[in-house]
């Protein structure tokens, strides 16, 4: 949604995107880039596709956008889950 906003309004011929996610665990210890090295962690491959005439350089920067967004950023940041029943 952020990179087909980003598009519509740079007037980009962007006509479709299309998200594909995977998600899995792993062993924090096989994780070379991850601080946490023990117990399992969540990992989310994320294969994006955008359809238009678009250039190298306007894909490229829609890829930018996209690791920008709200939604990315709540992913690979650090989450603590409150849950409360009244």
């Amino acid at each position: 949604m952020t990179a087909a906003l980003y598009a519509r309004r740079k007037s980009w011929p962007l006509e479709s995107v299309t998200v594909r996610l995977r998600h899995y665990r792993i062993h924090a210890q096989d994780c070379a880039n991850c601080e946490t090295k023990e117990g399992m962690l969540d990992r989310i491959d994320v294969w994006t596709d955008f359809e238009g005439p678009l250039t190298k350089e306007q894909r490229s920067r829609l890829r930018e956008i996209v690791e920008r967004c709200p939604v990315h950023r709540t992913l690979e940041s650090e989450i603590e889950i409150r849950t409360r029943v009244p």
